[in-house]
């Protein structure tokens, strides 16, 4: 596998995940198109949506309900593509949402390895890979970013971190699309800062390549903390996402 492989294949998985060609998202100008569901979309994405934006850097793709599609326009046409994932515009989008009794959601930034800069990095701890029946006394609150109980079935593989025998870092990827995997790490807190969520998250990439998947890594953009550590490990910024739910939806994530 290639970087050019690996940017192919983000590009096409985003293009199921948005109803659209994976071409659309390098165009000049942005795109509107209505939301589908997709059977080779991302498997936790409630599709279709009524408002998604997606960028690569250069437009911005977004896939909407036909009754938003006018108001994503006007939004889209309004305001460059750089500042259309950030304060103060993004406030105005969510006032013309709130006529529809939606609010914006969810804004992410997605890494994908470079493999010319991705390598196994050092930490003092032994690390472990290991396997679905490995990991499954693991589904606890404490590794809820490695491992996800709602989808078990999911997780394929994991990288512990030990000290003394004692499970003290652990990240797994999850088989969130038929090629790509998604990777979350958690760090017990007296661990941290001793360079374990870089050691587990790389291993953990190369791992994912050696089984022909891209892996693939999220994160809040206002999570400095992960940033630094997709960074650290060889990953790059490949795209960013911006999702709407119901007020409903949102009102209760903020009780």
């Amino acid at each position: 596998m290639t970087n050019q492989d690996i940017w192919r294949i983000a590009l096409q998985q985003s293009a199921y995940d948005c109803n659209c060609e994976p071409e659309d998202f390098l165009a000049d100008e942005n795109k509107v198109v209505l939301s589908q569901k997709h059977e080779k979309a991302r498997v936790y994405l409630p599709l279709p949506f009524e408002c998604d934006m997606v960028s690569y850097g250069s437009n911005i793709v977004a896939q909407v309900s036909p009754r938003m599609k006018e108001t994503v326009q006007w939004y889209l046409d309004k305001y460059p593509v750089e500042h259309c994932f950030e304060s103060p515009h993004v406030i105005a989008l969510n006032e013309k949402l709130a006529e529809f009794g939606y609010k914006v959601c969810f804004m992410a930034e997605y890494f994908l390895p470079d493999l010319d800069v991705l390598k196994e990095l050092p930490c003092d701890y032994e690390l472990r890979v290991l396997h679905p029946a490995d990991f499954m006394r693991y589904y606890t609150d404490t590794w809820s970013n490695a491992l996800c109980k709602s989808r078990m079935h999911l997780d394929m593989l994991a990288v512990g971190a030990y000290d003394n025998g004692e499970l003290i870092g652990l990240a797994g990827c999850s088989a969130d699309c038929e090629d790509m995997y998604q990777i979350g790490v958690d760090v017990l807190p007296a661990y941290r800062k001793k360079g374990v969520a870089s050691a587990l998250t790389s291993r953990l990439a190369l791992e994912t390549l050696k089984l022909g998947k891209v892996p693939f890594y999220c994160a809040a953009w206002c999570n400095v903390r992960s940033v630094r550590n997709a960074i650290r490990c060889g990953f790059k910024p490949a795209w960013v996402e911006l999702t709407a739910r119901d007020s409903a939806f949102v009102d209760e994530m903020n009780r």
